[in-house]
């Protein structure tokens, strides 16, 4: 594909992808979800003879699966109904790419489904996190459909990554043969997540609790009487910060530094001239490779009964909400080797090796034995009303993209 096409279609499809409303409804329900963009997607897709297979176990949340198939395979792919053949394996390596179809909310974007070209970025909701990566996967996939490589590439865009990563977990399920059908063997994988086209090899899991505090009800005036349990929440506050101190203390990860323990909302019982006899605080744990959800929740168990220790009167419950585990690569692999080689040859310098700040599904997909990195383009406004991403970065991250398509399918 000639340059000057390649950035006229790149450029073009990141626009339309933009224009469509894809607000995570977990966010806010106000929006209606990935439907649309899944369907842009599939029909893009098939009008390209790519192989097509929906999920949606998840009513209004679909993800879907486009497959580039290898002449590895014993025959051509079979099409029919709402599949067309993502789950036939070409044969020779496989590589996964994956990008995420839904946004965070709007809030404060006049237009934000009005893609904004500008000083070389496009501005609007989803540029940077993640349509672009998503359009220049789209791309890559139905390239490598025309080089007649031996091995197959895939891409997951998948839902809901912003909030509970069914998206995913859908995918690899039915990729691995978990929905019953047969397994592909995914050799490597690349989460296209903006890396500013660095590699990020790391990053923090998180782990999130509600703790529920009980006290006694009593009139004001007679507070002996009663039990507030908002006094215990300050209690327990401070007993968090003091932990997450010790954690900063603690010998540091070489690319994610330190865990964290954070409160993050916060209730209690809204009555004037009442003893408060209820508290709720929700506490989110980020973690680092090699503490599980488990040891967290021992951890904070542990804050707890010391304070219990200390006061017999403090009566506190802890519920588990979600924990997603920490992503670390596998040193040294081959997808590695060439997604650094591709890298260098397009910037002209290498690629850092980084942990990323927040959480991404490449936890998923490596927890599920595949060599996963994280590579994607340069941008800014993440979450944020300004989002945009850069053209150039975009272009070069599908000219890496093809390079490693090359090297690790041929």
């Amino acid at each position: 594909m000639g340059t000057i096409r390649l950035v006229s279609e790149l450029t073009s499809l990141i626009s339309e992808l933009v224009r469509i409303d894809s607000v995570n409804p977990a966010l806010d329900p106000s929006h209606r979800g990935e439907s649309e963009l899944a369907r842009f997607v599939a029909d893009w897709a098939t009008a390209r003879d790519l192989g097509v297979r929906w999920l949606e176990s998840t009513p209004g949340r679909p993800s879907v699966i486009v497959t580039a198939t290898g002449t590895g395979g014993d025959g051509p792919r079979t099409t029919g109904g709402s599949d067309t053949g993502a789950n036939e394996p070409g044969g020779g390596r496989t590589l996964l790419l994956n990008a995420h179809l839904d946004t965070v909310g709007v809030a404060g974007m006049p237009a934000p489904f009005t893609p904004e070209l500008r000083d070389g970025r496009l501005y609007g909701r989803g540029a940077m996190d993640m349509k672009a990566s998503l359009a220049a996967c789209m791309v890559a996939v139905a390239r490598a459909a025309t080089l007649g490589l031996a091995g197959d590439v895939i891409l997951t865009a998948v839902a809901d990554e912003e909030h509970d990563s069914i998206g995913t977990r859908e995918t690899l399920a039915a990729l691995t043969g978990q929905a019953g059908v047969t397994p592909v063997a995914i050799d490597g994988a690349i989460v296209t997540e903006p890396s500013d086209l660095e590699v990020h090899v790391a990053h923090r899991g998180f782990a999130l609790f509600e703790v529920g505090l009980e006290g006694v009800a009593s009139h004001t005036s007679q507070p002996e009487r009663g039990v507030n349990a908002l006094v215990h929440l300050g209690r327990l506050l401070s007993a968090v910060e003091e932990l997450d101190r010790d954690l900063r203390r603690r010998e540091p990860h070489p690319l994610l530094a330190h865990g964290s323990l954070k409160p993050v909302l916060a209730r209690g019982v809204h009555e004037l001239f009442t003893t408060p006899n209820h508290a709720t605080v929700t506490i989110e744990r980020r973690t680092l490779p090699g503490e599980t959800a488990a040891a967290v929740r021992q951890e904070l168990n542990e804050l707890i009964a010391g304070l219990t220790s200390r006061d017999p009167t403090v009566t506190a419950t802890v519920a588990a909400l979600v924990a997603r585990e920490p992503f670390e690569a596998q040193a040294g692999s081959e997808i590695e080797r060439l997604l650094l080689a591709a890298i260098a040859t397009e910037r002209g310098v290498p690629a850092a090796l980084l942990g990323a700040p927040y959480w991404t599904d490449a936890a998923l997909i490596a927890a599920a034995g595949i060599p996963t990195l994280l590579f994607g383009p340069v941008g800014g406004g993440i979450h944020q009303p300004g989002e945009w991403v850069d053209l150039d970065s975009v272009h070069v991250m599908a000219r890496v993209l093809d390079r490693v398509i090359d090297g690790f399918c041929a």
